[in-house]
């Protein structure tokens, strides 16, 4: 049994000594611990400090792609290299490294897919009162969205069996947090949440500037996600009502009509058979809709396959040397 723990960084090599210093070296029931730190587009020299650290593998972004991208890297090199757990850690050593035995317990008892740290930011008296309101929101509003409770999705502190890894294929290239969560809910990946501890701030946020901003990437994210998924239902709730609202003035014509008074009130045909058209193209967008969202689904079953069948290739030609 293999683990891989994966550490994004960018500009970490202040902080990187420490979140190293802090790993676990054995864990029951593993019989191989790696480290991978994929540096992206680093100008501090973050791989070389990792490299003199002893890091086992290193992967370079040659130009910073963000957070999102290099969690991406980190998966797919971790699943060349034959990882049957994949942690993802922070470098800035937010984390606490002693919680990663705790985190691959449920997956290595196969009670679980995905292991999620939760920090409780709600309760974090670390945070303002209007930032931790704002994290008790966000994920009430992720859960109902998952339709599971979800305690701290945008918790960067992750461990994924080999199974789960292969199955994201990422929507943002903002951030991976609540996209990767969501997509897990729709597939019946089991996700579980374990409490850990967070190390104090080393450096502010470089995932976004303000709050506004986090906020309207994370909606934009969610709105993305959402649609991909349940884009026909939306849109058919939205067509329908379109509907209803087109016939109530045809209805008022055809009756006025009726009683010889129809005369003077052909606005209102022409406004109930305006809104029937709307909603008609409404539902004809909510068709494509789904119709897009099958393929992307068939696309990802297709990339799914390449990927395992790359992984077993690489692994077979490594047991051969």
């Amino acid at each position: 049994m293999k683990l891989i723990i994966q550490i994004p960084c960018f500009n970490e090599a202040t902080t990187l000594p420490l979140v190293l210093a802090d790993l676990p070296a054995q864990i029951d029931g593993i019989d191989t611990i790696e480290t991978l730190v994929i540096d992206d587009g680093s100008t501090d020299g973050t791989s070389e400090i990792a490299k003199s650290l002893g890091v086992t593998h290193i992967v370079k972004h040659l130009r910073n792609r963000g957070l999102a991208e290099s969690f991406a890297t980190g998966i797919r090199t971790c699943l060349r290299l034959g990882a049957d757990i994949i942690v993802n850690t922070d470098g800035d050593n937010q984390y606490s490294g002693h919680d990663i035995v705790r985190l691959v317990f449920p997956i290595l008892q196969g009670q679980s897919e995905i292991v999620v740290g939760d920090r409780s930011p709600a309760q974090d008296r670390r945070f303002s009162l209007g930032k931790r309101w704002l994290q008790w929101l966000g994920a009430k509003v992720i859960s109902n969205l998952a339709c599971q409770p979800l305690a701290d999705p945008v918790s960067g502190f992750r461990a994924f069996s080999r199974e789960a890894a292969f199955r994201f294929h990422l929507v943002s290239k903002y951030s991976y947090t609540i996209d990767l969560l969501l997509q897990a809910s729709h597939k019946r990946i089991a996700i579980d949440f374990i409490p850990v501890k967070t190390n104090n701030p080393t450096r502010p946020s470089r995932l976004f500037r303000s709050i506004s901003q986090f906020v309207r990437n994370s909606v934009l994210i969610i709105v993305r996600v959402f649609f991909l998924y349940h884009s026909l239902a939306v849109l058919s709730f939205v067509s329908s009502v379109l509907a209803v609202i087109g016939v109530v003035p045809i209805g008022r014509f055809l009756w006025l009509w009726f009683l010889g008074q129809g005369n003077g009130h052909v606005q209102s045909l022409v406004l109930g058979s305006a809104m029937l058209i709307l909603s008609a193209l409404v539902m004809l967008a909510g068709m494509l809709s789904d119709l897009i969202a099958s393929n992307r689904i068939m696309i990802e079953e297709t990339l799914e396959r390449t990927a395992r069948m790359e992984a077993e290739l690489e692994k077979d030609q490594r047991n051969k040397v």
